[in-house]
């Protein structure tokens, strides 16, 4: 009695074991086919729909693909910037690869990748955010946010990306494809990488935009004129400053070929997140922004620079939170880059600073 039992379960441990083997397989094969992250896709291949919300994950394929010859880099602060709207004024085929709340590491993962997978890359426009003057920037624990970074996407061996996507999040998002595919579920981002991840126009509420802008100074509207007389600041204190991650971008920037337009955008946040001028976090600021100008002129970039105390940033109006433009000042931005990617003469407008290559 006892050994038929065993043979039993032996049985059913094989049963099981097998169905098991045979699921795992199935959800592989699935995975496999429909290829959500685009692991396969090669120059002349078409991306996949992109089904997620998690850039790191959806945009390499774009880049692979060879279908865009520019493109956007940075974070969130560029990314309601429309690549279709750039692309005809510059007469490009142009991405948005800016990726939510994305450290400069990651941004140069995707930079390098664009300059080596692109054959003549025409523009690149890269958001510069405060977060690179940081000086942990670096740190291995800066490096990465919470959100999953797949390195194993932005490299060029193929054979570890297969076991990478044996998961259950990989599996819901072949789900989605294979919902697109049958005319079920539209993508999540457009084609190009474009988003208006923003709340609707229509539903805007000042009340609770001056919530957000003004959350950090206990719901206070700070007081933007310069200090006087201004803080003190010890040239020891000056030459510690750092900004480590901005050798990062120098040799981002030089991966690319020489014909390249590079246009480096410093966002416009709202004047309340600025550093006060005459204080010693505004003399730090314009310490990174000369090192930024410096590698910059090194490579025949030129500088669009919204980063300060203007009509634009001062006006509450133009903003959901103390990062978030409105669609408006996109568009405003997006007139500004076309003017200087065709080397035409910026505007005159307090609220855009341009440092031109030398040349």
């Amino acid at each position: 009695m006892a050994s038929e039992e065993i043979r039993r379960w032996r049985g059913w441990t094989k049963v099981f074991g097998l169905t098991a083997l045979g699921v795992i397989a199935a959800l592989f094969g699935f995975i496999a086919v429909l290829d959500p992250y685009g692991a396969r896709v090669q120059a002349g291949q078409s991306a996949r729909p992109l089904m997620d919300l998690n850039q790191r994950f959806m945009y390499p394929q774009l880049v692979r693909s060879g279908a865009f010859d520019s493109a956007i880099l940075g974070t969130s602060t560029l990314r309601l910037l429309d690549p279709a709207i750039l692309s005809q004024g510059l007469q490009t085929r142009l991405v948005n690869l800016g990726m939510n709340a994305a450290t400069p590491w990651e941004q140069v993962q995707i930079a390098t990748l664009f300059a080596r997978k692109t054959a003549a890359p025409k523009y690149v426009i890269w958001g510069i955010d405060p977060l690179w003057c940081d000086a942990d920037a670096t740190e291995e624990e800066k490096r990465l946010t919470p959100r999953p970074f797949p390195p194993w996407l932005y490299d060029d061996a193929t054979w570890n990306d297969w076991a990478k996507q044996l998961n259950f999040t990989t599996l819901e998002i072949a789900v989605r494809l294979a919902g697109h595919r049958l005319g079920l579920v539209p993508p999540r981002i457009r084609g190009d990488g474009y988003e208006v991840f923003t709340p609707p126009e229509a539903s805007y509420d000042l009340a609770r935009a001056r919530f957000h802008l003004y959350r950090h100074a206990d719901g206070k509207v700070p007081d933007l004129a310069p200090l006087s007389p201004p803080e003190f600041v010890a040239a020891e204190q000056r030459a510690a400053w750092r900004f480590p991650a901005l050798a990062w971008l120098d040799r981002a920037l030089a991966a690319f070929p020489q014909q390249t337009r590079r246009i480096l955008v410093l966002p416009p946040i709202h004047g309340a997140t600025l550093p006060r001028e005459g204080t010693a976090g505004f003399e730090r600021q314009q310490a990174c922004k000369a090192q930024i100008a410096t590698i910059a002129a090194r490579h025949g970039a030129i500088i669009a620079d919204y980063a300060h105390v203007s009509p634009l940033t001062r006006e509450d109006t133009n903003y959901w939170d103390p990062l978030h433009y409105r669609l408006p000042i996109a568009r405003r931005i997006e007139a500004d880059l076309i003017t200087l990617g065709r080397g035409e003469k910026p505007p005159a407008d307090p609220a855009l600073q341009v440092v031109e290559p030398i040349r």
